[in-house]
């Protein structure tokens, strides 16, 4: 299976995630009210501060809302200046061919990279036009034949759905629809050390059977967690941090802008 290894010499990696940044063509573009371009430069801009050193950083999905060019391009350029290593994955806001395009000639879009004693999978489960996700036989079979082929390498295994219920009723139909599949596929791989998604726009972090499950803030609005119907929260836009150690632990953390003042706009440009 082609892959691309990082060079790597320390004994832990530092990784960062930025997930549903929700971009558009238009700088002046907002979702719900705000302007997703200026809340992913504050938080790119926390991300310089309090992270000197970004072995990879990951992006899980909905980089853009609109699905254009423009949006990717931002995105790129934006996280360029940290200096880091990038891996892209779709949500189900992103559109497949601009993305790609912007990519070309890149690493972006490569699923498979191996750092240290780590690998990093980071599988597509966007189903075009559809809000809930899949991972289809494809996505499967190339977590299966990863997980064969590297039985010494710990696993974090990236996408773009959740696949637990996280405690929003209005969030459940529009998860990840083959969830079983996945941890029936992973049972049996103590390697898989961990699942990371986007898509819920907050903060989880669980333990199920030996896997660490984590969720992460957007980069914009956030989703008020417990809520039966769809609700935007106070808190700030933010990123998730993730220090993988040789052996298989994981630290990891949620950071938010701070002094950032928003007012919801529920008239506005709807998720």
């Amino acid at each position: 299976m082609p892959q691309q290894s990082i060079p790597h010499s320390d004994a832990s990696l530092y990784l960062v995630q930025l997930t549903d940044s929700h971009l558009f063509a238009d700088g002046q573009g907002t979702l719900l009210g705000m302007n997703t371009r200026d809340s992913l430069q504050r938080v790119v801009e926390r991300v310089r501060e309090e992270q000197p050193r970004i072995d990879l950083l990951l992006a899980t999905g909905d980089l853009s809302q609109d699905g254009s060019e423009a949006s990717y391009e931002y995105f790129r350029d934006l996280t360029a200046s940290l200096g880091a290593p990038a891996r892209w994955l779709a949500g189900n806001h992103d559109e497949p061919v601009p993305m790609e395009r912007v990519a070309q000639g890149s690493d972006l879009l490569k699923p498979l990279v191996d750092i240290g004693n780590w690998r990093i999978l980071m599988l597509n489960s966007a189903v075009p036009g559809s809000v809930p996700g899949v991972l289809d036989e494809r996505q499967l079979a190339l977590l299966e034949q990863s997980l064969k082929e590297a039985p010494e390498r710990h696993h974090l295994i990236c996408f773009h759905h959740q696949p637990v219920p996280i405690g929003c009723a209005w969030m459940a139909p529009i998860g990840l629809r083959n969830a079983d599949a996945l941890f029936a596929l992973l049972n049996g791989y103590p390697q898989a050390r961990a699942l990371l998604w986007g898509h819920v726009h907050q903060e989880w972090d669980e333990r199920r059977d030996g896997l660490r499950l984590l969720a992460s803030p957007s980069t914009c609005i956030q989703f008020e967690p417990g809520s039966e119907d769809f609700k935007v929260g106070e808190q700030a836009p933010g990123y998730r941090w993730l220090r993988l150690h040789d052996d298989g632990s994981i630290d990891t953390g949620v950071s938010r802008v701070t002094d950032f003042v928003f007012t919801v706009d529920y008239e506005g440009d709807g998720y």
